[in-house]
This record gives C-alpha cells, sequence and structure tokens, in this order.
C-alpha cells in the first residue's frame, strides 16, 4: 500500500490555515438594545418596563422570569449558543454575575428604549448613550480581569448585536405629540438615521469591527397594533409595516455607507421584515398556528405587568404562538428568527 506524505510547505499551510480558523472564533456576543434583546438590566433601575415576574420566563431554563420580555430565551441568546458560546447572554446590570461571566457575553440593553433620548425618558430606561457608557466601563473591567492585550483581542473579535427603533416610532412618536410637532415622519427617520450612524461609529472607535445591526419588523402585525387598527381592525395596520419598510431602507443605506468608509468593519444588516412578515402570515410553515394574537392573556393587548401569572386566560402552550405578549415574540419564534439570521452570520464572522 502507497504512503503518502505531506511536504513541509504544505503540512505549514495547512497548519496556518487551521491557527487561522481556531484564532478567528467569536470569543463573546455583546448585545445593544431595547427589550428585543434586554436580558434583565432593567430589572436594576427605577421602572415600570420589567418582566421580572411570572408568567414571563416559564419556559426559560430553570422556569424563572429574568427580565426577559418572553416566556424563554431571545434571538440573542440563540445566537450565543450557536456560536458555541454559553446559551445565555448576562444583563451587565445584574450583580449576580461578574466579569468573568461577561467575558464571554454581555447585554447592555434596555427595555422601553430607542436610540431618540426622549423615547428612553417615557419610561424611564436606559438611553442608548448610556449603554455606550456601560460598554466602557465594561472594557476597562475586562482590561483588569484579562490585561489589557487579551481584553483588547476579544473586543476586537467579538460579534456586537444591535436591535433597537421600533419603540421610537410606537411608543413615541405615534404616542406622544411632542416628535410630532418637531418632525415630519420622513425628517423624524432621518433624525433616527443620524443617531444610529453616530452610535455605530462610537462603538467603531471604542474598538468594535463585527456587527449584526438589526432592521425593524413588521410592526403593524403585533398583536397590540392589529387590535388598536382602525381602519381594518385585527388586520396589520399596513402604515406601519410600510414605514418599517421604508425605515429599514434608509438603515440598509446607513450600514453600506460605512463598510465603504470605515476601515476594517464588517456589518451585516440583519433585516427581520420578510422572516417575521413570513412567520405571521404562514405560521404553519414554521410548526406554528396562531398569529393574530399572543400567547398571555386575551392576546390583544396585554404585556408588562399587564400580562400577570393571575391571567386565566394564558396559553398552555407558547410554542404554538407567533407572540408571547401583545409587542415580543415567543422564544420559538426567536430562534426560528435568530436560525434564519445565524446562517448568515457565520459565513461572514467565523
Amino acid at each position: 500500500m502507497a504512503t503518502h506524505y505531506l511536504s513541509p510547505s504544505i503540512l505549514c499551510i495547512i497548519l496556518t490555515t487551521l491557527v487561522s480558523i481556531a484564532g478567528a472564533k467569536i470569543p463573546a456576543i455583546i448585545v445593544f438594545g431595547d427589550s428585543s434583546v434586554d436580558s434583565g438590566n432593567n430589572n436594576f433601575i427605577s421602572t415600570m418596563a420589567r418582566a421580572n415576574f411570572e408568567p414571563y420566563g416559564r419556559d426559560f431554563p430553570g422556569g424563572r422570569a429574568t427580565g426577559r420580555f418572553c416566556n424563554g430565551r431571545l434571538s440573542s441568546d440563540f445566537t450565543s449558543e450557536a456560536y458555541g458560546l454559553k446559551p445565555t447572554v448576562p444583563a451587565y446590570l445584574d450583580p449576580s454575575y461578574n466579569i468573568s461571566d461577561f467575558a464571554t457575553g454581555v447585554c447592555f440593553a434596555s427595555a422601553g428604549t430607542g436610540y431618540d433620548n426622549s423615547t428612553a425618558d417615557v419610561l424611564g430606561v436606559i438611553p442608548l448613550w448610556k449603554e455606550v457608557e456601560y460598554f466602557k466601563e465594561y472594557q476597562s473591567n475586562l482590561s483588569a480581569y484579562l490585561g489589557h492585550r487579551r481584553a483588547a483581542k476579544i473586543i476586537r473579535e467579538s460579534l456586537y448585536i444591535v436591535s433597537i427603533g421600533t419603540n421610537d416610532f410606537l411608543e413615541n412618536y405615534y404616542t406622544l405629540p411632542d416628535r410630532r410637532s418637531q418632525f415630519s415622519i420622513s425628517q423624524y427617520q432621518d433624525f433616527l438615521v443620524e443617531i444610529a450612524e453616530v452610535f455605530l461609529k462610537d462603538i467603531y472607535r471604542l474598538g468594535a469591527r463585527k456587527m449584526s445591526f438589526t432592521g425593524i419588523s413588521p410592526m403593524g402585525c403585533l398583536p397590540l397594533e392589529r387590535v388598536t387598527n382602525l381602519d381594518d381592525p385585527f388586520s396589520c395596520a399596513r402604515s406601519y409595516n410600510d414605514l418599517a419598510v421604508d425605515f429599514n431602507g434608509r438603515l440598509r443605506r446607513l450600514v453600506t455607507k460605512l463598510n465603504r468608509e470605515l476601515t476594517g468593519i464588517k456589518i451585516y444588516f440583519a433585516n427581520p421584515y420578510d422572516i417575521m412578515w413570513d412567520i405571521v402570515t404562514k405560521p404553519n410553515l414554521y410548526g406554528l398556528e396562531i398569529s393574530s394574537s399572543a400567547c398571555c392573556g386575551t392576546g390583544l393587548f396585554e404585556m408588562g405587568f399587564l400580562c400577570g401569572q393571575d391571567n386565566p386566560l394564558t396559553c398552555s402552550d407558547a410554542n404554538k404562538f407567533v407572540f408571547w405578549d401583545a409587542f415580543h415574540p415567543t422564544e420559538r419564534t426567536n430562534q426560528i428568527v435568530s436560525d434564519h439570521f445565524f446562517k448568515h452570520l457565520k459565513n461572514l464572522f467565523h
């Protein structure tokens, strides 16, 4: 039987490739945003925007309410697990975690926040600029824990997940008069995109290089927006969905611009509109059954404190539903969306 030998040069190439693959592994997931990715920071600030009580978290490991606006895990948790990291991303303000936990993943997100500082003011939550300040503090702590060189490598190689924007429209612009008196809806979108650009450049200057930047979903199909759709009750609010499409187009152009302008950066625009529209309009294709109402309570308007454990109408099996409460997806939907984007992320960010 013939014996095959590898030449030293070929062996060197193979070893170099293997080392580069190993070295390119995502060491941590770092999360900014709103309730779509808040893993519990709001538990530790003075706000009513909380979900640290039953039935929230009933399908989370251990069956406990963590502050996630969900019956279980969030899309960012599933992305962390898909990269071989922890199955959940801990909240930065949770004192039960420390810097050794945060070295492989940390969440700065705050439910109820937006790009616009005035959106955070509505429910007294953490504004986006403060999330950046926490990130700076985290970097300092990470350097003290691991040394500057290792900490800098983690900051550089981590995947940054950003998911924010819906609250600026539904909680702020269309609910309160101030911004509507200052901006047309087109001007307000431009205002938000300018803030998004400043934010992305800020975290770039702080070392972020690999980003998954999320757009907004068809927000007119949220159960709360369906039930308040006076033009066509219980149908998706078309004007809100059209706005989401328009805003996502502006965000996509921003991503294209920054990928061109900023050296060494790679931003993936994770547009959730099409996948969520598909899930909402054809839930059976995804093993789901109900998309027009949510699991909690009547499924039409309850979220936060209205989604309490004593509500006798809450469904028994959240896995049949697209939405957990009137504003937030179920764990099953979060997993479907995370799996959809991970197919792209794993090719971009190893």
